[in-house]
């Protein structure tokens, strides 16, 4: 399954449980479009916030976050692991 990792940036006000509430919206979401939200990492000082996550298609991801909360990201880049 292809992997990708998407950024949103410019979130005014975001905090540590603000991305972590998001995060669990899009677990509650990911299945109904095959998906696994894999890990995040985010830095509340530049307001960013970026998600790793298999799917079908960098599509399918975005569909979750327009499902489960509406913060659609600003890139989602297809991705492979380094050794």
């Amino acid at each position: 399954m292809p992997m990708f990792m998407d950024v949103h940036k410019n979130l005014d006000g975001l905090t540590a449980e603000a991305a972590a509430g998001v995060h669990q919206k899009d677990l509650e979401t990911q299945d109904k479009h095959g998906v696994k939200f894999l890990e995040y990492w985010f830095n509340v000082e530049e307001g960013t916030v970026y998600c790793l996550f298999d799917g079908p298609t960098k599509e399918s991801g975005a569909a979750v976050h327009k499902e489960a909360h509406g913060m659609v990201a600003d890139e989602i880049t297809e991705v492979k692991q380094g050794d």
